[in-house]
């Protein structure tokens, strides 16, 4: 998980993101003097309820730590909207969209390929890697595997929106298509959707260098 850097050498701004973002948060704000990443427990995932409070309770230890503008890279992420009441009472944004695969494909791209086919499941890069763990033990279908047609009864096909040209990563994804019994779909997306909020923010703050 990306860590805060010595106090002396931190920045004046802080992306604060899920742990299933690390990585792409790391690349997005390598080149972006004066921006550090903070990442919460990618375990959040699976309890969503949980992220209001932690984002919350994230945001003031920054605030504590000195810095003076702080962005949230998260979307809704399922939490049915209480998200954005936190964010709001603390002056902070955060990335569009109802969640990772919205704002990795792009709105207009993920509105027609969930209106194309509503049954589908979404992979990203972190899902395709932690399949297992998160979905077939996370749910509980290595012990009980009769939840597997539970669980997907009613869905086609698996779509890996993938962030990077990773061979290994692809046979992952189509290897939890196959465990699902379901068609497969690779629809490469890249990290620009997500860098271009963190970007502007950046800018924002060289630009005018103005609190969040």
């Amino acid at each position: 998980m990306p860590q805060l850097r010595d106090a002396a050498a931190r920045g004046t701004a802080l992306v604060i993101g899920c742990g299933a973002l690390a990585r792409e948060l790391v690349e997005v704000t390598a080149t972006l003097p004066g921006v550090d990443v903070a990442c919460l427990t990618p375990d959040l995932h699976n309890r969503p309820g949980g992220i209001p409070g932690a984002v919350r309770a994230r945001i003031h230890e920054a605030r504590r730590d000195g810095y003076e503008r702080i962005f949230v890279a998260y979307a809704d992420c399922g939490t049915g909207g209480l998200l954005d009441p936190v964010l709001a009472s603390e002056g902070v944004e955060r990335l569009p969209g109802a969640h990772c695969y919205e704002f990795f494909a792009g709105s207009p791209m993920f509105a027609a390929m969930a209106a194309d086919e509503p049954g589908t499941f979404w992979l990203t890069d972190f899902l395709a890697r932690n399949f297992e763990r998160l979905v077939i033990r996370g749910l509980g279908i290595d012990r009980h595997p009769e939840l597997l047609s539970t669980y997907f009864a009613h869905y086609t096909r698996v779509v890996f929106l993938s962030q990077t040209d990773d061979p290994d990563l692809l046979v992952l994804a189509r290897r939890a298509a196959d465990r699902l019994g379901l068609a497969f779909e690779h629809r490469p997306t890249g990290v620009a959707n997500l860098a271009a909020p963190i970007l502007a923010f950046a800018a924002r703050g060289a630009r005018d260098g103005a609190p969040n």
